[in-house]
């Protein structure tokens, strides 16, 4: 079954997004627990760009598939997972990247949806936080997406985010869900 693209974010509203992430459904790599198999001759860089074997998976669909099979183990490492075996994957930095944002609401009303570079979304809250790393010189944001793993945001989304923060003051927070989170590195 082929995974569709999702329309424009900037036309979704925040009810047509939540229909959409409670319509997905993902398979259950969280029960599976196969062996160790070994290593995937996959790699995930830093902007997102999946390989296998040193070149670019250019195949969207495929990309996408793969991400619902990703899990990120105890350990730290990440691995791709089905019933029947678990295969190492390298990732540089996170395996998504967030790549648009979309800003609804205002005060503790106020959601932020995010469209990843597989054209999954994810809105900030509870179950999906933002977290600060990096330092001043070199700062990063994330957004847990699932099971361990995170989205970094690239810049544009970075610098749309420190938008809404300054617009709320100068103490560098977004609201998201009910949530407060801090945009400065700890």
């Amino acid at each position: 079954m082929p995974m569709e693209p999702l329309p424009d974010l900037a036309t979704l509203s925040l009810p047509d997004i939540a229909r959409l992430l409670a319509e997905k459904k993902l398979p259950p790599v969280d029960q599976w627990n196969p062996d160790h198999c070994g290593d995937s001759e996959m790699r995930i860089a830093r902007d997102g760009t999946w390989y296998h074997q040193g070149s670019p998976i250019g195949r969207e669909a495929m990309v996408r598939l793969f991400s619902t099979i990703l899990r990120r183990e105890p350990d730290g490492s990440h691995v791709l997972v089905t019933p029947v075996e678990k295969l190492d994957i390298e990732v540089e930095d996170a395996p998504f990247v967030a790549v648009e944002l979309k800003s609804e609401g205002e005060g503790r009303d106020r959601a932020l949806a995010f469209r990843l570079n597989t054209d999954e979304l994810v809105v900030a809250g509870p179950d999906h936080p933002i977290r600060a790393a990096g330092d001043a010189d070199s700062p990063s944001l994330y957004i847990h997406v699932r099971r361990g793993c995170e989205a970094r945001l690239n810049r544009s989304t970075y610098e749309q985010l420190a938008r809404i923060a300054l617009e709320r003051g100068d103490d560098w927070t977004v609201k998201s869900g009910g949530e407060t989170f801090s945009l400065l590195p700890a």
